[in-house]
């Protein structure tokens, strides 16, 4: 089906127009689909209905909607790309998708005409166009979703602004002194609901008006005079005298719903008023109640020279607001209608002077930043908009095109054009190839072994520069994937070869050698020289053949590496986690070692390649010692491999079941009394300890060493203790150790004293008796004065009243009692030792040990 753009603009720019610029939803509509439609239908569709946007974009009532058409389109566009390459369903999914945004469009117009409407269900012709315009919807459509939801779309009726009869007033005040709502009830009492006071007045079942107004005559000439006759009287009056009694009616019923609605009630309480305290029937209360709120601009309608004035300035249409201006009289033209005419005249003939100089100037810069403010300033300013369109901007420079890979980089120079957005269209040999405002773009698939031309067009709206072209290329891609590996006395190389491409040319070292299409093998090498192969690809040219400049790849053919057959592996003291390892070094090739998870599955002298091996193990972190290597194995079980490696070929030696077990760190050992506390830090991912007291091995959890805190063994003090902690674990079924931290407590004697005193207090001694558990020598022992409260914690820490050498113990010592105040500290100490029952002493003189000095209780101690 041809594209028919006349109908196109009628039935979707035009309301979208209308709609606020808004584009409609559905994708059926916006790009013109059908359901029988192939993929080449859509392209060629989708391509006329752009092309219709851009010339619709000429115009100024379009030039918003189409730029919106132009934005949305980049979202669709790798839709319809899919869709030219033969995949529709990218396509229908979007379909569905914009049907269902359409509905939802059109569900939520017609929620925001309900909320407009509200219980009147009334509004007026210019709200529901804003709304419709404001929601994207088309005015028609909206007139249906009105008409659907029961809502009626009309002008307020026109109501009286003054009162028919100028003593309405009076009557006024005397229906209230006979307590009456309104000039219907004084005539027809009970008798006025459903009373009807548009289109004619009328009561339903009731006579006549002036039948009703000679009845009340009647009716209160026969009652007694008083107030409320003399009220009757003035309202009877009113109604004589009133050219039309019914518009007079009508008028106090507006009265009375005016004041009212000032108070600003709900639609549903004023309907109440109206049907209930007004006697009105339902239809009239309702478009008395609409035309009431519509008074004062509400939503009602405008009129007069001043608000078409101000429509078409708020349209931007300001040459059309001169032309009316110029049209109407002069005494229309008064107020506010008078202050709008002076403001359009004013842009306008800005407007024109900013075009004439447009039209004067020689750089299209400057032309373009006038009519850019003219058209500011009167957006319908005429033959503006033409000769916008020829203003280009100044063009690109200075384009360079590279390949780059299997793609081409394109750079330029921007346009100088400092006005307006410029935006470059790239074309490849005269095709449209892609849009930017960058001044780089690559092609990333440009045709092969053919003449290329590259050329930038600045483009500023729709006008274009000349374009800038980059010097012809021609792209020839270099062969892919090259992978060269040496072997024993052999280099093997592997590649992808164009598809453009008629052949491979491979060079080494400047020599041509044989090679196939994806790959060679040349056995013309000697192993432990470094050889340079060069993979070209060779296309056909106009003169003959084309060489590309090539891969470059560097390559050392090897011998088959010796494998090591053994090694030793033992853990470094001097470094936690570090193993030393030695075997006898290869006569050619690296070392390296390697962990699996398993055994190898290669026999020892296996030779395969490096990237084989990398892909099965992993590398162990090394550096070189003296007789071979250290190297740092990870955490927890793994099977290490010596491996010789000499080039890209590796062989496999032997291999040990490793198990990696941190020693504990922290290692301590304190004594309390006969017992010895063993603590230290537990090794990261181990369950178990081996822990050995003098060679007395014992399995430690770590459950119960953090439940008792450490490690507890009942000691005598003499004793002295070796301690060994090793992480440990069963594997295969055996018990495996790993390094050990060790620590010797040495053993000591403990020494007892006693302080008593005896004799008179004239001459009082103080009587030192030592005692051990077997005899000992103490090299020294001092006894130690302290005045106040506070103890002495070493022989240097108050006055030494006396002191013994090589005191063989036990022994009975006496010295005269000091003549001190009181309080004071009286304590004794041996050579080295630190002062508490806890701590070890050092080496006694005469004894085979240590010794342990302990005091007596504190009150043999202190004097007080």
């Amino acid at each position: 089906m041809a594209f028919d753009e006349r109908r196109y603009t009628r039935e979707v720019l035009e309301p979208a127009r209308e709609a606020g610029g808004l584009p409609p939803e559905d994708l059926r509509i916006r790009y013109q689909l059908q359901e029988a439609m192939t993929s080449a239908d859509v392209t060629a569709t989708v391509k006329q209905v752009r092309q219709c946007w851009r010339r619709a974009r000429g115009m100024l009532k379009y030039k918003r909607l189409a730029d919106r058409l132009e934005a949305d389109h980049a979202r669709f566009a790798p839709i319809f790309t899919a869709a030219a390459e033969g995949d529709l369903r990218p396509l229908r999914d979007a379909l569905g998708e914009s049907e269902r945004r359409a509905e939802r469009r059109l569900a939520d117009t017609g929620s925001r005409l309900d909320d407009a409407a509200g219980p009147l269900r009334m509004l007026t012709p210019e709200l529901l166009a804003t709304i419709a315009r404001s929601s994207g919807v088309g005015q028609e459509e909206a007139v249906r979703l009105a008409a659907r939801r029961s809502i009626e779309v009309r002008e307020p009726d026109a109501l009286p602004g003054a009162p028919p009869y100028s003593g309405y007033g009076r009557a006024r005040e005397a229906l209230d002194t006979l307590g009456l709502s309104h000039l219907g009830r004084f005539l027809y009492g009970d008798r006025c609901a459903d009373m009807r006071v548009l289109d004619g007045f009328a009561v339903p079942g009731a006579p006549s008006l002036e039948d009703a107004l000679e009845e009340a005559e009647r009716h209160w000439a026969a009652r007694i005079r008083g107030p409320w006759t003399v009220g009757a009287d003035t309202v009877i009056a009113a109604l004589r005298n009133s050219p039309d009694p019914g518009l007079l009616i009508r008028y106090d019923i507006v009265a009375r719903l005016r004041e009212r609605v000032r108070e600003h009630p709900y639609d549903d309480s004023l309907l109440r008023h109206a049907t209930t305290e007004l006697d009105l029937a339902a239809g009239d209360a309702r478009r008395l109640i609409f035309a009431v709120r519509a008074e004062g601009g509400a939503g009602g309608a405008a009129s007069g020279p001043a608000a078409r004035l101000r429509e078409l300035v708020d349209a931007g249409e300001i040459h059309a607001a001169a032309d009316f201006a110029e049209a109407l009289d002069a005494g229309a033209l008064t107020g506010e209608a008078a202050e709008l005419a002076t403001e359009v005249r004013a842009r306008l003939a800005s407007a024109v002077r900013l075009r004439d100089r447009a039209r004067a100037a020689l750089d299209p810069d400057d032309a373009w930043i006038a009519l850019r403010d003219a058209l500011q300033r009167v957006p319908d300013l005429p033959g503006a908009s033409e000769l916008l369109v020829r203003l280009a901007p100044h063009p690109a420079r200075a384009v360079r095109a590279s390949v780059q890979g299997e793609g081409v980089g394109l750079v330029w120079q921007p346009s100088p054009s400092r006005a307006g957005r410029v935006v470059y269209d790239v074309l490849r040999n005269g095709t449209p190839l892609t849009t930017t405002d960058r001044p780089s773009v690559r092609d990333e698939r440009p045709p092969v072994n053919v003449p290329i031309v590259y050329s930038v067009v600045a483009r500023r709206e729709e006008a274009v520069a000349m374009p800038a072209a980059a010097a012809t290329l021609i792209v020839r891609p270099e062969p892919g994937e090259v992978r060269f590996s040496g072997g024993d006395g052999v280099v093997s190389g592997t590649w992808t070869l164009p598809a453009e491409a008629a052949r491979v040319r491979v060079t080494r070292d400047g020599r041509v050698v044989p090679a196939g299409d994806t790959g060679l093998r040349d056995r013309d090498v000697v192993n432990g020289t470094s050889y340079t192969y060069v993979v070209s690809a060779v296309y056909p040219a106009p003169d003959g053949e084309a060489v590309t400049p090539g891969v470059r790849r560097a390559v050392t053919p090897q011998g088959r590496p010796r494998p090591v057959t053994g090694f030793t592996l033992r853990a470094d003291p001097a470094a936690p986690g570090t193993f030393l390892v030695r075997y006898e070094e290869p006569p050619e090739g690296a070392v390296e070692f390697v962990a699996l998870d398993v055994p190898p599955p290669w026999p020892v002298g296996t030779t395969l390649s490096l990237a084989e091996l990398r892909a099965a193990g992993r590398a162990i972190p090394a550096f070189p010692t003296r007789d071979g290597q250290a190297i740092r194995p990870g955490a927890g079980r793994e099977v290490l491999v010596a491996v010789t490696v000499a080039g890209e070929l590796v062989t496999i030696g032997g291999h040990v079941d490793h198990i990696n077990l941190a020693p504990p760190t922290g290692l301590t050992a304190q004594r309390r009394g006969g017992a010895v506390l063993v603590g230290f830090e537990w090794p990261q991912d181990v369950t178990e300890v081996e822990v050995r007291r003098n060679g007395h091995p014992a399995i430690v959890t770590s459950a119960a060493y953090r439940a008792r805190g450490g490690v507890r063994y009942e000691v005598p003090e003499s004793e002295a203790v070796a301690i060994e902690v090793a992480a440990t674990s069963v594997v295969d079924g055996r018990r495996v150790r790993g390094p050990a931290a060790r620590l010797t407590l040495p053993g000591h004697i403990p020494v007892r004293y006693d302080l008593t005193y005896k004799g008179p207090s004239w001459k009082r001694s103080v009587v030192v008796e030592v005692t051990a558990d077997r005899p000992v020598t103490l090299r020294r022992l001092a006894l130690v004065l302290k005045p106040g409260h506070i103890q002495p914690r070493t022989a240097d820490d108050g006055l030494v009243l006396s002191h013994w050498t090589d005191l063989e113990v036990p022994a009975r010592l006496t010295v005269p009692a000091p003549r001190q105040a009181k309080p004071y500290w009286l304590r004794c100490f041996a050579e080295g030792d630190g002062g508490t029952a806890a701590e070890d002493a050092s080496e006694a003189a005469g004894g085979r040990g240590g010794v342990a000095l302990i005091d007596p209780p504190v009150r043999r101690l202190k004097m007080e």
